[in-house]
């Protein structure tokens, strides 16, 4: 048993030992359990939480407002218009505010010291729904649903395909460090993650013995894969006119059935979503009339395939956030 989590943020896995980060993932099976039989677990009732959205979501949002009201917590949402953090009214003096109002307080939106600074002075735990740097609250949604496939994680293998400077492709080769999951960070040169966090997985790695691995190869880097991971190629925020070029650089790295026929077999296939695997979104309709693509980082049959286990990690979201915000409020 760790020590205790009470009172601490979560805002980035290199601030979690293994042992921490395990029993996050123990509670949150305990809470998927208690979910599914539908026992009470009303455990944190008279508390109220803030969630504090600069980008919005679907999945953050869902799953931090049904883990609060599970455990019995009031909860206040605060869309990117609602909050005058940064226009009106300084961070320091948001966080001194909400810190004052509420027990705990979610941060979704851009920079990481933002977050960094909420918890500096908010008083209160600060949760980390996602920034650019990092998205915490995914990965262990995603080590979850790995265990639960696999009945383990430690010494499996884990590539992610694409654009592996984004804050995912960040927080899965943090996570593997910490719990012995060899990482591959496989897409173009120019995208790959920070060399000095880099540097700091691989040194955390070794005490876990797994590995770090970045290579534009897609053969040789998905060899041997039992996850396969991707994300979309443009994220939240940033321009239009950006599609063109990332298209042509992240192509070739598309998740299709020529590259799960080269990972293990029994390999499956994740994505945080939302994905662009169809033709059923705005965004996805508008990429088909200007490039003529009718899917993105992932091919629809992969997406609907048995290997596919994005709705278990997508539900994942929800036990996980819990078993964070029960640790740090009790």
């Amino acid at each position: 048993m760790p020590r205790s989590l009470s009172g601490r943020s979560f805002l980035k896995l290199l601030d979690f030992s293994t042992e921490e980060i395990q029993y996050l993932l123990e509670l949150a099976k305990d809470f998927k359990r208690m979910k599914r039989a539908g026992t009470p677990h009303k455990y944190l009732a008279g508390k109220n939480i803030v969630l504090l959205f600069e980008k919005t979501s679907t999945r953050t949002r869902c799953s931090f407002e049904v883990a609060g009201n599970d455990l019995g917590m009031g909860v206040t949402y605060l869309d990117p218009g609602s909050s005058q953090m940064g226009k009106k009214e300084s961070l320091e003096d948001t966080a001194k505010v909400l810190g004052r109002m509420f027990d705990g307080i979610e941060y979704r939106g851009f920079d990481q010291q933002i977050v960094e600074n909420l918890a500096k002075h908010a008083g209160v735990p600060v949760w980390n729904g996602l920034t650019t740097d990092f998205h915490p609250t995914q990965m262990l949604a995603d080590v979850l649903t790995i265990e639960e496939h696999f009945g383990h994680y430690k010494g499996l293998t884990m590539v992610f395909m694409g654009d592996a400077r984004n804050n995912v492709a960040n927080s899965l080769m943090v996570v593997s460090a910490k719990l012995g999951i060899n990482f591959v960070a496989c897409g173009p040169k120019d995208n790959m993650p920070d060399d000095k966090l880099v540097k700091t997985c691989k040194a955390i790695a070794k005490e876990n013995g797994c590995t770090i691995t970045l290579t534009e190869d897609v053969k040789k880097g998905t060899k041997n894969a039992d996850v396969i991971y991707t994300d979309i190629w443009v994220s939240m925020g940033e321009p239009d006119e950006i599609w063109e070029q990332r298209i042509k650089l992240l192509s070739p790295y598309q998740v299709n059935d020529a590259v799960m026929a080269n990972a293990n077999p029994g390999a499956i296939f994740l994505h945080c979503l939302p994905s662009f695997h169809d033709l059923e979104t705005t965004i996805g309709v508008d990429i088909h009339k200007k490039f003529g693509l009718p899917e993105m980082e992932v091919t629809d049959k992969v997406f609907r395939s048995p290997q596919s286990k994005v709705f278990d990690e997508a539900e994942n979201r929800m036990h996980t956030i819990k078993a964070v915000m029960y640790a740090t409020l009790k």
